[in-house]
């Protein structure tokens, strides 16, 4: 072995003395991607499942205002034949009972329209209010991450340590959307 190896070989032991310390940090910062990793896919599901859920809350409310419109037809028509004199009595108490009917059958399903909608509606805002737990947990997470990489360039254990409260501040956030009634 001549000078020269010697002289490298010193040099790489004192360089891995300098790391060894900072493997914490590197495998903090792991810990940390994968965490954030996994927050945002929650958050991005959280958001989907609500926009979803708008869209049938949505379409249920459409439905319902569709029953709420045949109602108000079928109520015109049947108040309209009861002011006008048609020769056929048999056949106008008929279509007088046939559009009671509907009106009973669409009150029915009225109630069952606005309580569905009403219901999806709920799980909207119960949804949306995850994702806003996910997406706060995210935004710690990652400001911690950036706030431990820091250690690595400054060697300031530091910021390791306020990258780690911060980072657990994000993790409790993410954790709280799993809590929500």
């Amino acid at each position: 072995m001549d000078a020269s190896e010697v002289q490298d070989l010193k040099d790489n032991l004192e360089q891995g003395a300098k790391e060894e310390p900072l493997r914490p940090v590197a495998f903090t910062m792991s810990v940390l991607a994968v965490l954030l990793a996994v927050t945002t896919v929650l958050g991005g599901r959280t958001h989907e499942d609500a926009v979803l859920n708008q869209n049938r809350a949505t379409d249920q409310w459409n439905e319902y205002q569709a029953q709420k419109i045949r109602e108000y037809n079928t109520q015109l028509a049947s108040d309209l034949m009861s002011v006008v004199t048609l020769e056929n009595k048999d056949a106008a108490a008929k279509l007088a009972k046939g559009y009671s009917d509907h009106e009973k059958k669409w009150a029915a399903e009225l109630t069952q329209d606005q309580t569905t909608a009403t219901a999806l509606q709920n799980s909207v805002d119960k949804g949306e209010a995850k994702a806003d737990r996910f997406d706060l947990g995210e935004v710690l997470l990652e400001i911690g991450l950036v706030i431990v990489s820091i250690t690595l360039l400054t060697r300031s254990r530091v910021y390791w340590h306020v990258g780690l409260v911060v980072s657990a501040l994000g993790v409790g956030a993410s954790a709280s959307a799993f809590f929500l009634k």
